[in-house]
């Protein structure tokens, strides 16, 4: 058991880790524009094509682990990863830059559902909480830590690209090295080429559930693309901000929001969890939305760290309601397609953004793009509050009724006195 445990908690730091790779980045993206001269398209295209290399990772390779064992899987993708980061390290232009988030991505992809499905496997038993609490908090963590301590470093650091990309390199080759120890969760079985053909592993049990959240799951992760491929410039071209720590600030605290809400959500219904979580974020992105067209940047993180706690409210809810509906050996492909579909949602409206910003403005985009996640959050958050209410109501009206109307008892029976003989 303690192998098993130890186990859990290096899968469990894998996560963070590579999700704090995807967010470093980010305050970096106009520094880079700044030395390269390429344009705000081009920056959502680097942004981007991370996505979708993760994406086709996660579609070919990403139930590869249910055939191969988990430990193979998550140690190529480390591999690959540290790769990645080495190519950062030795970027020269846009080209290079493009090429080592492709490379990120393919291992980040390859390692998303492997790393949900082992947490899972690793579990002591009757902790299903705690593997949806780490699969959704670790994540939003990761995000925000990644971003903050790779903008602290542009801000207060020199040569910042090669401070946060040598030290991920060498981070990542450890973790390679150190699963390697990681106990067997699962016999390896024939059909691994057949599991390399592209599609979406969603067992049949959870196709209804998996259908339920998969708008919540796209308009949190909408929000979250958006931050992450344009929330520097936001932050300086419509709030007039020139600081790289608030630009990596603008991440961590919605992150850090999504964080925080997740494990306090943890112990409470899944759908509840996911209905207010979707309520919050429109709430949130309401809020920050109101912020922009005043470039109010204290309003714009009061509204980002709502949106942030329904981020990780929404994705926990959803996460929750399927994490136990698979069975051990398709739950990485039922984790890859939750992922697929939270960065379709992460990439497609980013990419979108990236080309409208020079056309209509910076500002006008990201009020429009944040009007669509509201209106996309109300349309789940909405029909289940009613619901609730409703039923709410039906039950009210039922114990109002029988303590008005109680049903009667029947008064027991006098027995008649027999009549006098004659």
């Amino acid at each position: 058991m303690p192998r098993r445990i130890l186990g859990f908690w290096l899968v469990a730091l894998a996560l963070f880790m590579f999700m704090a790779a995807a967010s470093a980045p980010s305050p970096l993206y106009v520094v880079y524009q700044a030395k390269w001269g390429f344009s705000t398209p081009m920056l959502t295209v680097v942004f981007a094509v991370y996505v979708v290399a993760l994406l086709v990772a996660l579609v070919t390779v990403g139930r590869l682990s249910d055939y191969l064992g988990r430990r193979p899987v998550l140690f190529a993708a480390l591999v690959v990863e540290t790769i990645g980061m080495g190519i950062f390290l030795q970027a020269d232009g846009l080209g290079s830059l493009i090429v080592a988030r492709i490379v990120q991505g393919l291992a980040t992809g390859a390692a998303t559902g492997t790393i949900s499905a082992t947490l899972v496997d690793l579990l002591p038993p009757g902790r299903a909480r705690l593997g949806a609490m780490i699969n959704s908090a670790v994540p939003l963590t990761g995000l925000a830590l990644g971003a903050l301590a790779s903008g602290l470093l542009v801000q207060f650091a020199g040569s910042p690209t090669t401070l946060v990309f040598a030290g991920l390199t060498a981070v990542f080759g450890l973790l390679a090295l150190l699963v390697l120890a990681l106990p067997t969760t699962i016999a390896r079985r024939p059909g691994a080429l057949a599991a390399l053909r592209p599609r979406l592993g969603v067992p049949r049990p959870a196709r209804a559930a998996f259908l339920a959240a998969s708008p919540v799951l796209v308009a949190t992760w909408a929000m979250g693309g958006l931050y992450l491929s344009l929330g520097a410039s936001l932050t300086a071209g419509v709030l007039g901000v020139h600081n790289h720590v608030v630009a990596g600030l603008v991440v961590t605290v919605l992150a850090g929001a999504g964080a925080i809400a997740g494990i306090v959500g943890s112990s409470r219904d899944p759908g509840h969890v996911m209905t207010v979580g979707a309520g919050l974020l429109a709430l949130g992105t309401i809020g920050s939305l109101i912020a922009l067209l005043d470039a109010s940047a204290p309003g714009f993180f009061v509204g980002s760290a709502v949106a942030g706690a329904g981020f990780g409210a929404g994705f926990l809810g959803a996460f929750r309601s399927l994490s136990s509906l698979a069975p051990p050996d398709e739950r990485a492909g039922l984790f890859g397609a939750v992922y697929a579909v939270s960065y379709l949602g992460f990439s497609v409206p980013a990419v979108i953004a990236g080309v409208l910003a020079p056309r209509i403005g910076l500002r006008d985009t990201a009020v429009g793009y944040a009007a669509v996640v509201v209106v996309l959050a109300s349309a789940v958050a909405l029909p289940r509050l009613r619901a609730g209410r409703t039923a709410a109501g039906r039950t009210a009206a039922g114990r109002t009724a029988a303590g008005r109307n109680p049903v009667p008892v029947a008064a027991p029976a006098c027995p008649r006195k027999p009549a006098p003989a004659e």
